[in-house]
């Protein structure tokens, strides 16, 4: 059972959700895992989700699932594209992945409304503007 898994503490893994221009200067919004450590991850596996209020109304996205063999140190991979409409709802990247034979799990939660330009920093990995959620 998952309470008898001993889960390591989850260190320079992040999430980040970037914007980016596209050819005709349009605002192309992304949501990238970064690996800052010295080594690499292997066996990741990355659910999304997206939950929330709306105009009163209660609004769930699909559960995306993606799986990565193995991201290196000191590097990054784009899990998914995102929508703006859906920075108003809470958007949840819950992380797992390996190192050796040791698992490591983490939930990342973008709440709303904090994707936002006023929150916006350089990710220097990335080389773009984006919210870092680490």
């Amino acid at each position: 059972m998952k309470k008898d898994i001993d889960f390591g503490a989850v260190e320079g893994v992040a999430v980040a959700i970037a914007t980016s221009l596209s050819e005709s200067g349009e605002a192309i919004w992304n949501v990238y895992l970064l690996n800052n450590n010295t080594f690499a991850v292997e066996n990741v596996l990355v659910a999304s989700k997206g939950y929330g209020i709306i105009d009163g109304n209660e609004v769930k996205t699909s559960v995306l699932r993606h799986m990565f063999e193995r991201l290196e140190a000191k590097s990054f991979v784009q899990i998914e594209p995102i929508d703006p409409a859906i920075f108003h709802i809470n958007n949840e990247y819950w992380v797992s992945y390996y190192i050796d034979s040791k698992i490591f799990d983490k939930k990342f939660v973008f709440v709303p409304d904090s994707i936002q330009e006023s929150n916006l920093i350089e990710i220097s990995m990335l080389q773009m503007q984006g919210v870092l959620h680490s």
